[in-house]
């Protein structure tokens, strides 16, 4: 017979509920400010991340909004009555902080802090006004939609990381450090694999200066352009499938609150029957680390890729008859 056993929430979910209830029984009322990020964390005893998964859950709900001066307080919109009249919340002030969000960069730095605290799905023309402090109309003289946000965010970003001039000494050291470069930034931006295409590529200076600087690595060396641009450009895909897989297990640990080693323990029963079995022989020998280790994974693949490609390269230095 099935089980009847109800799996328990995800932690996120329930901070959720509990911050819910208290907003649609009154106690929490419309302005009132409702526990910063940290705070969730420290009270609730969970990870960063998964209380900013719980603050934009409670935003995507309708719950609470971004009030300048006062953080996150509960939304004014919710439609509870209320005994008395409540002062309203301060009003944004002009000056500093509304020259700050007619500044592109710092609109797009606003942006790309959201997406590396709670997703790329978070961003919004309507989020990042309200983080600025401005009317979403106002950004609109940098940005025509969240498309272009998401393209001015990916570029911005890829301006963060030093390319040296001419670089390390030969072809393989050079793709190597452009490698690692663009790794550490998907490390940093988790998001930003999401905002990469290569069949419709973005064209944005500092990305299109990161191809440049792979295509000039391969000068010398005899290979036509079309191979140049195919290895440029098979070198990205390498980075971001890898980085695709770590950033989904980030999130699956923010949804289910469930971390990669402690899914293993979890899974530790099946594992065993599977491989005791005596029909994975060879399964039964790798450990739960060298399947999870991605930046293992980032630096084999690379490694096994440029042994393939220096092959290619000497037989194209090969004399011909």
């Amino acid at each position: 017979m099935p089980s009847s056993t109800k799996r328990p929430e995800p932690p996120y979910r329930q901070i959720v509920a509990g911050i819910r209830a208290r907003i649609l029984t009154g106690d929490l009322r419309p302005g009132d400010r409702i526990p910063s990020i940290r705070q969730i964390a420290q009270r609730w005893g969970v990870a960063v991340a998964t209380a900013t998964r719980v603050m934009a859950t409670l935003r995507d709900e309708g719950l609470v909004e971004t009030k300048v001066g006062a953080g996150t307080v509960v939304s004014v919109r919710t439609g509870h009555k209320q005994p008395t009249v409540l002062a309203s919340p301060p009003r944004p002030r002009r000056g500093h902080a509304s020259k700050q969000a007619l500044n592109r960069k710092q609109a797009l730095r606003a942006a790309i802090s959201i997406a590396d605290a709670e997703g790329l799905d978070a961003v919004s023309m309507r989020r990042l006004a309200a983080e600025l402090g401005v009317g979403p109309m106002s950004l609109y003289r940098h940005v025509a939609n969240k498309d272009e946000l998401v393209t001015q965010m990916a570029d911005e970003v890829f301006g963060e990381p030093e390319l040296p001039v001419p670089g390390p000494e030969g072809w393989r050291a050079k793709l190597e450090l452009i490698s690692r470069r663009q790794w550490e930034l998907c490390r940093r931006h988790l998001w930003l694999p999401r905002a990469v295409s290569f069949t419709r590529p973005l064209l944005v200076p500092n990305m299109m200066a990161h191809t440049e600087w792979t295509l000039r690595a391969l000068d010398g060396i005899g290979l036509p352009m079309a191979t140049r641009i195919r290895e440029a450009l098979t070198l990205h895909a390498l980075v971001h499938t890898v980085a695709l897989s770590m950033a989904a297990e980030v999130e699956a640990e923010q949804e289910t609150g469930v971390t990669l080693d402690r899914w293993w323990l979890i899974q530790r029963k099946r594992a065993d029957e599977l491989l005791s079995s005596g029909r994975f022989p060879l399964l039964a020998t790798v450990t739960g680390e060298t399947v999870s280790d991605v930046d293992g994974l980032f630096e084999y693949s690379l490694a096994r890729h440029l042994d393939g490609f220096a092959v290619l390269v000497e037989d194209q230095a090969r004399p011909r008859p």
